[in-house]
């Protein structure tokens, strides 16, 4: 798609009508190159001596009509350069589908979570984050969300997972039946089960961080990047609110589920506040990110944080911070019509406001299709420690196995 020659250049849009002569004999006239793409166009330009940057971007609304563009971005391209971006159909209600290929990542350290508004590709770096959180109401597209990471980590045994999913008992009768066989350890909705699984996590958290320099030669797994042998360990807690919710009675029941939860609270904690720098990451996921649902001295210290559909302002706030309420246009509220399944909305480090994301779509089939395929590279982070720790010399401490 070429722009028509009716259509107003970028020059011609930001000039009053008085300086056009100028433009009209080439002076002022920018060097571009024009892209079409499935969305809409790619123009890259030059600036000018009185067209810059913000020139272009005070024009864009204009552009947007003129070009008949749903919406017109403008972002800097280098020294003297921007990027215009138009599109005519809407990337966030174009649904998307991804088929993971099985193939591992060759950078671990980033996650593709699909494209923004403008059908930029948007990723997020994982190195040195401890926890991420993914809120959103039922149906909103979460499932997808982690049914593609899983799939995307898998292929690599430089990846290990586990998981708790607090709304049912056990894996098969949930989301995660499939992709129970790619992990190494799984629990449901037991709180028993659940706390044995944290303390787990905690001691090889601990034992980690006791070893790291000797075996490593780092202080931060990071500055090496993960290894079969010293694997990314991945908790995802699914429902997060069954494993942390506060029980109120006095009756000997309940306040022993009373000290569970607040136990898992506390292991939790641990593992978000001091499992960064030896590759520990933590998925907490939960309807409502609120603090009786997921503890804020948890969820506040998670670096990132996505959020599908929400149906309060209140939620939103829980989930992305008070500053989405300056944002209302990008609020996750605005995300409930059904065109928006699949949409979430993020802070994007250096980026201003909040960036709303179209994550693809992928499917059970495919799901179960990945797990199956690379079942075989599970593996225990703890027995994988020890081999490692056997391998330089050093005394291992063996941890009870949490079967499946």
């Amino acid at each position: 798609m070429l722009l028509p020659h009716h259509v107003p250049s970028p020059v011609q849009l930001c000039f009053p009508r008085q300086q056009l002569l100028v433009a009209e004999v080439g002076e002022l006239a920018p060097k571009i190159k024009v892209k079409p793409d499935r969305f809409g166009v790619i123009v890259r330009a030059r600036t000018l001596p009185q067209v810059g940057l913000e020139e272009y971007q005070k024009s864009a609304r204009f552009l947007a009509d003129a070009w008949g563009c749903t919406r017109v971005s403008v972002l800097p391209d280098g020294p003297g350069r921007v990027i215009i971006r138009g599109v005519r159909s809407d990337p966030l209600t174009t649904p998307t589908t991804h088929r993971p290929t099985g193939l591992p990542l060759t950078d671990l350290k980033r996650w593709e979570l699909g494209v923004d508004e403008y059908a930029a590709r948007v990723s997020v770096s994982l190195a040195n984050v401890p926890g991420v959180t993914v809120a959103g109401v039922p149906g909103a597209g979460k499932t997808s969300g982690v049914n593609k990471f899983v799939c995307d980590f898998a292929p690599s045994a430089a990846v290990q997972i586990a998981g708790a999913d607090g709304k049912v008992s056990r894996a098969s009768e949930g989301d995660y039946a499939d992709l129970v066989k790619r992990m190494f350890a799984f629990c449901g909705d037991d709180l028993d089960e659940a706390n044995a699984l944290f303390k787990r996590l905690v001691e090889l958290r601990k034992r980690r961080s006791a070893t790291i320099r000797d075996v490593l030669g780092v202080k931060n797994m990071w500055h090496v990047g993960p290894s079969p042998e010293w694997p990314l360990t991945d908790l995802i807690i699914d429902e997060a609110h069954t494993y942390f919710r506060e029980y109120k009675g006095s009756d000997a029941t309940t306040k022993r589920l009373a000290a569970l939860t607040a136990e898992n609270a506390r292991l939790v904690e641990d593992l978000v506040k001091k499992g960064r720098s030896v590759g520990v990451l933590v998925i907490l996921i939960s309807q409502k990110t609120t603090g009786d649902a997921i503890p804020t001295f948890i969820r506040d210290v998670c670096p990132i944080g996505l959020s599908f559909a929400q149906k309060t302002v209140e939620a939103a706030v829980a989930a992305l911070g008070e500053d989405i309420r300056n944002w209302p246009d990008a609020s996750p509220v605005t995300l409930q019509d059904p065109a928006y399944v699949g949409v979430a909305v993020m802070a994007m480090q250096g980026r201003p406001g909040y960036t709303r994301i179209r994550t693809p779509y992928v499917s059970d089939a495919d799901a179960a299709r990945i797990a199956d395929a690379t079942s075989h590279l599970t593996a225990d982070p703890d027995l994988c420690l020890d081999a490692l720790l056997r391998a330089t010399g050093r005394s291992t401490t063996p941890m009870p196995s949490l079967t499946k």
